[in-house]
């Protein structure tokens, strides 16, 4: 067993493909000025050929290769996404097997857009308890997949992408205490579902619901993680929210007074990447040293359920 674990590098990847507001406005009734009014996004990143686990696999190996980690050592690999269509093998069974990780426990984890906050939250837990001394936690969705190109309210939101962490066991707890739930009252207000008159599972939400929630009660819960972690709000380096839209993240930083924390924003560059949306906006913060080593980061997700997750974690 371990008193604690410790994140000990990032990995990132997304796809090539860059589509601006501009190249979705010549095929949906909206525009740029729109777009970025609205939610601040400008570019998202749109995979091809490339499925969610070639995404992963990605990331994956950037996070081992950052953090000079033997595969074999790593003794869980947890993958978060709510995109992947093949249900059996895991994607996490996929990546181990790409990554050469020989005899690690590897599971899938479905919360939507909290999926990377709470994988990350199952293997802290892991780790501390003895069953594993380091991991693999990635979060990856491929949006465009099940994205109605025809619908401007929800397809200019979306991207795909992964990112990664490996998370080790640590004599200094780094991972505080997670603060997750869920409200079933809010349960359709992000969902994927069947496409009406066919087959195809297309994401949907009702904006105004979701938006009216999060600036209601994700400040609070989020004031709650820094409470477990013994970190005032004012104290943090950095604040690194879902990526939904640049507006809920400036309303959501602001009410909770984290006065010196740098903020991540990568939606406006990648837009919504659901589970993988938290671990990209934090490997970039990481890549442009906008963040200290060891410094407090506010990790905090919410999605489909409605669910959210949170954590304070030291920087890598």
């Amino acid at each position: 067993m371990s008193p604690g674990t410790r994140l000990t590098a990032l990995g990132r990847h997304q796809p090539e493909r860059v589509v601006t507001n501009d190249d979705l406005a010549r095929t949906v009734d909206t525009s740029d000025a729109w777009i970025r009014q609205r939610t601040g996004i400008v570019t998202r990143r749109i995979a091809d050929a490339e499925t969610v686990t070639d995404m992963a696999a990605e990331a994956g190996a950037k996070a081992l290769a950052s953090a000079g980690t033997d595969p074999a050592d790593i003794g869980l690999v947890v993958v978060a996404t709510c995109t992947e269509t093949d249900r059996c093998p895991s994607v996490a069974a996929r990546v181990a097997g790409r990554l050469g990780i020989p005899a690690a426990a590897a599971f899938d984890l479905n919360n939507a857009c909290a999926g990377f906050t709470t994988a990350l939250a199952t293997a802290d837990h892991s780790v501390r308890a003895g069953a594993a001394r380091h991991a693999l936690v990635i979060g990856v969705d491929k949006m465009s997949a099940i994205t109605d190109w025809s619908d401007r309210s929800t397809c200019v939101l979306l991207g795909d992408g992964a990112g990664a962490a490996v998370l080790s066991a640590s004599e200094e707890p780094g991972v505080g205490p997670v603060v997750w739930g869920s409200d079933p009252t809010k349960s359709d207000a992000v969902r994927i579902g069947d496409e009406e008159g066919g087959w195809r599972p297309v994401f949907a939400q009702e904006g105004q619901a979701v938006y009216r929630w999060t600036t209601t009660f994700l400040a609070p819960l989020a004031r709650e993680a820094c409470e477990r972690a013994g970190v005032a709000p004012e104290e943090l380096a950095g604040v690194v929210t879902h990526q939904a839209n640049l507006r809920i993240i400036e309303a959501v930083t602001r009410q909770l007074g984290a006065t010196r924390a740098v903020v991540g924003r990568d939606v406006v560059e990648s837009g919504n990447t659901s589970a993988a949306s938290v671990p990209l906006a934090l490997a970039k913060l990481v890549e442009r040293r906008e963040i200290p080593a060891g410094a407090p980061v506010l990790l905090f997700a919410f999605g489909g359920g409605l669910s959210w997750a949170g954590q304070v974690v030291a920087c890598p």
